[in-house]
């Protein structure tokens, strides 16, 4: 048996919007961020493809995720901030470690002394995230000591924006301006970074001048799979990574006026030839699509009639006299002439295409293709 439904993702088009971004980024190298397994599509087989393709190393948020990248013969680092019982395994394991305070500093120089290791690590600094990380304006003061730190090396300078989805953003160009002087007082110590970065894929699109000196390292997740923030703008050419299908499980010629779902949130207006479709919310399908989306079946658009229940929907085949049961339905990518994106279901739900991708149901089949 097969699993009903399948989430297929085309390592050849990942590898595809990952040149293209390291074309739009240039001069900057691209590090890809793969955290929550990659967005919940499956690191391993990910990662390697992005390796493969010239990735010089790769960020995750926190430790078991750093150790699942483990051999894969670039560094892995953590971007958020890491507690102390996870100090010692991650400098033994060699992961690179965020600085998001004095104190986190100077346990892990601790730690390695300790090991007689050096612990390789970026200094987060909050210019306006409110998340984590040292104040911006703090900062100056703290370098001298997180400089003069045995057995830890401070190799990266970072930050995060909160709006780079705006294009233009004002306020944007004040985190720059703030990050910019951070980074002229660890100079004028004598501190030069080896990796300085601030953009996200948002940022990416939005904030160009996040992408040139002295940035030389850009943070891409999203654009990879081929998806975006639509409240923005977009300069990388990327190609949809992600098809979702599943089969049409019976097919019924209901009569006018037939209550269909829970809630009795559509009735039929006339006698209609109607499909039950084997997925649902646990699958990850918004609930929002209800009455308002619509799958792909034989490459024609199927509008989804009453609400979306765990495990079916339902849909309209009135266009659609030639459909089967046991028919390929496509729930997100091409069929044919249509397609339906990641964004479409994020613009139904009223969240950002993030959301949608890590929200896709652990019963679904991952399966990859080149």
């Amino acid at each position: 048996m097969q699993h009903r439904v399948v989430l297929t993702v085309n390592l050849g088009t990942l590898a595809g919007n990952y040149r293209a971004v390291c074309g739009v980024a240039a001069p900057c190298a691209v590090m890809p961020v793969l955290k929550a397994n990659a967005y919940g599509l499956g690191v391993g087989p990910i990662a390697r493809a992005l390796v493969a393709a010239g990735a010089p190393r790769i960020a995750v948020a926190e430790p078991f995720e750093a150790l699942q990248l483990a051999g894969l013969g670039v560094p892995v680092q953590i971007l958020s901030g890491i507690l102390p019982d996870e100090i010692g395994p991650m400098v033994e394991a060699g992961v690179t470690l965020p600085v998001v305070s004095l104190e986190a500093a100077r346990a892990i120089s601790a730690e390695a002394r300790r090991q007689g290791r050096e612990a390789l690590c970026h200094l987060a600094l909050d210019t306006g995230m409110g998340r984590a990380g040292i104040l911006w304006q703090e900062a100056p003061a703290l370098l001298p000591e997180l400089l003069a730190l045995p057995n830890l090396r401070l190799e990266g300078l970072f930050t995060h924006f909160p709006l780079a989805y705006e294009s233009g953003s004002a306020f944007t160009r004040e985190q720059l301006r703030r990050f910019g002087a951070v980074l002229g007082a660890a100079e004028a110590l004598g501190h030069r970074f080896r990796w300085i970065h601030a953009a996200n894929s948002d940022a990416i699109n939005n904030a160009p001048e996040a992408c040139a000196a002295p940035f030389n390292l850009v943070r891409c997740g999203l654009n990879l799979h081929g998806a975006f923030d639509a409240a923005g703008s977009l300069r990388v050419p990327l190609r949809p990574v992600l098809t979702m299908t599943t089969r049409l499980a019976q097919i019924r010629d209901l009569p006018a006026d037939t209550p269909i779902g829970y809630g009795h949130t559509y009735r039929t207006r006339r006698p209609m030839r109607v499909g039950t479709v084997c997925a649902g919310y646990a699958d990850g399908l918004p609930l929002a699509l209800s009455n308002r989306g619509a799958v792909l079946i034989r490459g024609v658009p199927a509008p989804i009639l009453g609400r979306l229940s765990m495990d079916y929907l339902t849909v309209n085949l009135d266009d659609l006299p030639e459909a089967r049961v046991g028919d390929v339905v496509t729930l997100l990518g091409r069929d044919g002439g249509h397609e339906i994106p990641v964004q479409d279901w994020a613009a139904l739900k009223g969240t950002h295409a993030y959301d949608i991708i890590c929200s896709i149901g652990s019963r679904v089949a991952r399966e990859y293709r080149d």
